[in-house]
């Protein structure tokens, strides 16, 4: 039984989801309208009124973002209209978070051992 099981955390989601989430928001473009749908959702038009760049190219930002599940898009009628997928963002949040518990208590470890060699050092 692994140490995640054994306290009861969720197992690490699937490395390439990760990656996917991570390479979708390592472009300014995805990144904003992320942001920007953390306001409310948006329809396409209204995504895209702020970018100077066609609309194709924008709507394969949006296809980016909803491969990766960051958000999600319902269509009515002739408008699509695009909100934030709150899960895959607790995903990366998730990533993020586990990696600064592994390196601060590496650097705690780091400080212990530099302070146990100052107080050898001085005696």
């Amino acid at each position: 039984m692994s140490l995640q099981a054994a306290a009861g955390a969720p197992p690490p989601p699937n490395p390439a989801v990760v990656d996917g989430i991570f390479r979708a928001l390592s472009d300014p473009t995805r990144r904003n309208v992320v942001e920007r749908l953390t306001l409310r959702p948006a329809s396409v038009s209204e995504l895209a009124a702020s970018y100077d760049m066609a609309l194709p190219s924008f709507v394969a930002h949006l296809k980016v973002l909803e491969g990766s599940g960051l958000v999600r898009s319902r269509k009515a009628g002739r408008v699509r209209t695009y909100e934030l997928a709150t899960d895959q963002l607790r995903l990366a949040e998730d990533w993020l978070g586990r990696q600064r518990t592994l390196w601060e208590r590496r650097l705690d470890q780091l400080d212990s051992y530099l302070l146990k060699l100052k107080q050898e050092d001085t005696r």
